[in-house]
Parts: structure tokens; sequence; C-alpha cells
């Protein structure tokens, strides 16, 4: 594997870390169409758990079937798939080494009230079944959100040690955040700036909005005048938040929705200097011809062609 200058460059961010996890996040940056160039679209299937089947494959039965995932990524020309343990082991050995895959190892699902989730695979489960990386989910602002970061010190301090990366998806919610502000500007930076002091590799948020959430926050926003004021300006201030730009960070594509709404989120992404996106529902809730032609789209965004 021929590993671009962009890519070295990207990779020499990461001062601590040993040959093996920078092979795995080269894996993951050298892969698919956009391989090489510093951006990355990831396809994430782990709405079963938080969602439930049928909200979250019926409208495209093919997607109950984990080898339609794999299939997908794989032909669509993404950087890596990432889902729970059993959708991988389902997979895994008709699709070894044919995309890097990232072992999603907490998760929650729709039934439990409590704003937390459960431990569901090892970094021995991803060893085992070929995974680049891991990943978890952290919840900044709920009652749980201090568990959670100390599961993931645990379980990142053990896979850095095997040579694997570390996703985190960082998903603010809890009591003393509003709806609105989960997707705040103050809130979606300040989640990230989180992940990124947790030894994140890889940053996975939500597009912020021009809201702010915090009283305190939007004083300094507003003393400072820091430009939030259009989705590229955002999406600069959350690199920064993730030390500079030093961490890869990229953002969701969130609930169904339009595409043309989708599609603008990605040039705002691409303008302001994100990584990239991890696309789910609006992928695999398509048919996938239209899939297909949709993350082709996306593609061609973040190589400057439209």
């Amino acid at each position: 594997m021929k590993i671009s200058q962009k890519v070295r460059k990207i990779l020499a961010n990461y001062e601590s870390d040993n040959p093996g996890t920078k092979a795995n996040l080269a894996r993951i940056l050298m892969q698919g169409k956009l391989g090489g160039s510093g951006k990355l679209v990831i396809l994430p299937v782990d709405q079963g758990f938080e969602h439930g089947p049928a909200r979250s494959f019926a409208p495209n039965p093919d997607a109950y079937d984990p080898h339609y995932h794999f299939d997908l990524a794989i032909e669509a020309g993404l950087s890596a798939y990432a889902a729970p343990l059993g959708m991988i082991e389902a997979g895994a050995d008709s699709f070894a080494g044919a995309i890097p895959t990232i072992l999603k190892v907490n998760s929650s699902n729709s039934l439990a009230r409590e704003k937390d989730q459960a431990v569901t695979g090892t970094v021995n489960d991803a060893l085992r079944l070929g995974c680049s990386a891991i990943g978890f989910t952290i919840y900044p602002g709920s009652d749980y959100a201090f568990e959670m970061m100390e599961e993931i010190r645990e379980l990142a301090e053990e896979a850095k040690a095997a040579g694997l990366a570390v996703v985190v998806w960082s998903y603010p919610r809890g009591d003393a955040i509003s709806k609105d502000g989960e997707t705040a500007m103050d809130i979606c930076a300040y989640a990230a700036h989180m992940a990124a002091l947790l030894g994140a590799h890889i940053i996975k948020v939500k597009p912020p909005t021009a809201f702010l959430e915090q009283p305190e926050a939007k004083k300094v926003y507003e003393k400072e005048k820091i430009d939030i004021s259009t989705m590229a300006a955002r999406i600069r201030h959350v690199t920064q938040a993730c030390f500079n730009g030093r961490r890869i960070v990229v953002f969701s594509g969130g609930a169904s929705k339009d595409l043309n709404g989708l599609l603008d989120e990605v040039r705002g992404i691409r303008d302001g200097g994100g990584n990239g996106s991890i696309i789910g529902r609006n992928t695999f809730q398509r048919p996938r011809a239209e899939a297909l032609a949709m993350l082709d789209q996306i593609i061609k965004i973040y190589q400057g062609k439209e």
C-alpha cells in the first residue's frame, strides 16, 4: 500500500501512536475512491441496535442482510464500514481484507430510558475479526457521561496497545441540554474537543447549527466575533476545536433527509475543512442504485468535482 504525502502529514499528527495503529489509520485513509486525499466517507450500520430493525431496514428490505452493507460500501468505494459485533461477524470471512472495518463496541437501544450505552464488543473481538479500529459513543451531558468516558479510556488504552485506531462518536444529550442544544455550535465544538481529549484518532459529531446553548459560551462567541454564520464556518470551528485540525473529524448524516439538503451539508463540510462524512440511514434506507449514485456525488464533492 503506497501512502500519499497528504496521509503521511495526517499520520504525523498522531505523535504517540505505534506503527500498528498508524498502519490501520493509513488503511482507512488510503481506501476507496477518496484514498490518499485526506477525506473519508464511512458507512455506519448500528441503527438496528439504536432504533430497531423495522425502523432501520424496512424502507429498503435488502438492508436486513449484513452482506448488503459490506457490498454497498465496497462497490461505492468508501473508506470503511462500521457496525456492531454481530453485523461484522456475519460478513467477516466473506469480505476479509476487502474494506477496513470499525467494530462499534458499545450500543444503546430505544427500549431503554437511560441516556447510556452498553459495552457490546471487545478489543479482542476487533482483532479476531481483522478490524482496523474500534468505535465508541459518548453522551456528553448525560448522567452516565463520566462512566462512558472511563469505559473508553480503558478500551482505547487496550486498542492502541494492540495497534488499533479509536473512533469516538460524541453526541451531546441529557436533561441539562435542550433538543436544539444537541446540535448547537458551542455544544458540538465542546463535544468534539472532549473526544480529542479522550484520545480519539477519528472524531464523529453532528453538523452544528448556528444556535448557541450556553449563556456563558454565547458571551465568548459574541465577544471574540467567532463566525458561525454558515455551515462551512461552523465546520471550520469544530475542526479548530479538534486540536486545530490535528485530529480527523467527520460528520454524521443524521436522520433521513432529501438529497439536496444532504449534498449542501457535505459541501459545507468540505468548504469548512472537515475530513468527511459518516452516513448511515441516508445511505442504506435508499434503494441500492440510488444510494450508489448519492455516494458517488458525495465523493465527487470531496474530490472538488462538484
